[in-house]
């Protein structure tokens, strides 16, 4: 059965995915927690701050920590990279920037199309990614934000939510 065809015959409706690149790599975002993507913006470092938090911004009166998930995720960025785009994400009432290398485009997925996270060396957490898709020869994996930041960093963005 082809590709279309089995659209046709699946039940319920697609999950939407925000799918971006880091360096060589991509990634995605439930499309619902998605609020905007802006340009990289102007930042006010934070003192003392882990090494992937580039600082706070202030979008229309709300005080936005950005978090750079290549750091995060140890991924190496693009060289000359001019795309760089931020995605506010909201988790429950938090919103939060994450820097990327560029969105590349909206997934429309089915349950049958994501792939179960791979069994990896129990030294590596894989508790942020919440599955694979997989396309032709490229992989996507599916992020859970929330399990990507640690208890560390929620403190710390709240701590600066509240002092602004």
């Amino acid at each position: 059965m082809s590709d279309s065809n089995r659209k046709l015959d699946r039940q319920g409706e697609a999950d939407k995915y925000l799918e971006f690149a880091l360096g060589s790599e991509f990634f995605a975002l439930p499309l619902l927690m998605v609020r905007e993507v802006i340009p990289l913006p102007e930042t006010t470092p934070i003192p003392k701050a882990p090494a992937h938090f580039v600082g706070i911004m202030n979008l229309r009166g709300q005080v936005i920590s950005i978090i750079d998930l290549r750091a995060k995720l140890k991924t190496k960025s693009k060289i000359g990279n001019e795309e760089e785009a931020v995605v506010i994400a909201a988790i429950g009432e938090l919103s939060i920037g994450v820097v990327v290398d560029s969105v590349t485009r909206v997934l429309a997925l089915y349950g049958d199309q994501i792939a179960q996270v791979p069994q990896v060396d129990s030294q590596v957490s894989t508790k942020f990614i919440q599955g694979v898709y997989k396309k032709e020869d490229t992989l996507t994996m599916l992020l859970d934000v929330a399990g990507l930041l640690d208890v560390k960093d929620l403190a710390l963005i709240q701590r600066e939510k509240k002092a602004a």
